[in-house]
């Protein structure tokens, strides 16, 4: 998978002082205080449509981009369950597992017979940006400031863009999420910037509420002859090469 300069510890340095994934320079002054102008427009909506959902799945793109240039691309399916609870499942162009069961965040490498776990309360994933799919949390705690990005471009024209400034980041290294939103309100894109040129783009697509998910897919049980490692996860879930 791709890059190995993102391990754990550099995103959180570089995201949350601790997830997976804009090259936006500045944080324009309209963007202050624009949680409150942003009640009942399309990220109420996006809340209120996601709220009510008990769990959740989507197909996703993950893409890596250097100083503009798209140097990788993973594809693979997202489950999403309340509270707290989540799976990737990385189909190309390798099959991985990240997988948060609660009470641990599991990182599994078939290839390498490995899997990597840590308490979820330790793990500060660039995933947090999305935490509202599976606890319910609204964008106005994820987020210091939040408002209408106006300067960026959606990928699919009528669909709007928000700027989201995460919580627990020192103001000046503070990281800024980019969220894109169709008019079915629904998520179609998250995008986040990295040091050095880098930036991690999600895109969904496909999305259904409430789908039938067992609870079994939200627990880990390794194959035999998995190695099992405590600790941090040695590199981000969809960045290794």
């Amino acid at each position: 998978m791709a890059f190995r300069p993102f391990r754990e510890q550099s995103l959180k340095n570089a995201a949350l002082v601790a997830f997976v994934a804009l090259v936006w320079v500045g944080f324009p002054a309209q963007f202050c205080g624009a949680i409150a102008a942003s009640e009942g427009g399309p990220l109420a909506a996006l809340e209120a449509r996601y709220g009510k959902a008990a769990t959740l799945q989507a197909t996703f793109l993950e893409r890596y981009s250097e100083n503009g240039k798209q140097v990788r691309v993973e594809a693979g399916k997202a489950y999403f369950l309340r509270p707290g609870k989540m799976r990737w499942e990385y189909e190309k162009p390798e099959k991985n597992l990240f997988l948060v069961d609660g009470k641990y965040v599991w990182f599994y490498a078939p290839d390498d017979h490995t899997a990597t776990r840590m308490p979820a309360k330790k793990s500060e994933d660039w995933r947090t940006p999305i935490a509202f799919l599976t606890t319910g949390m609204k964008l106005a705690r994820i987020c210091s400031e939040v408002g209408p990005a106006k300067d960026a471009k959606p990928a699919t024209a009528g669909d709007e863009i928000y700027l989201c400034l995460l919580r627990g980041t020192e103001e000046e290294k503070a990281q800024k999420v980019l969220f894109e939103i169709t008019t079915q309100n629904e998520l179609a894109r998250i995008v986040i910037p990295q040091e050095g040129g880098m930036q991690i783009e999600f895109e969904f697509k496909d999305w259904e509420w409430n789908p039938a998910l067992p609870k079994a897919l939200f627990q880990f049980e390794p194959p035999p002859g998995t190695v099992i490692v405590n600790g941090l996860l040695p590199e981000a879930p969809g960045m290794r090469q």
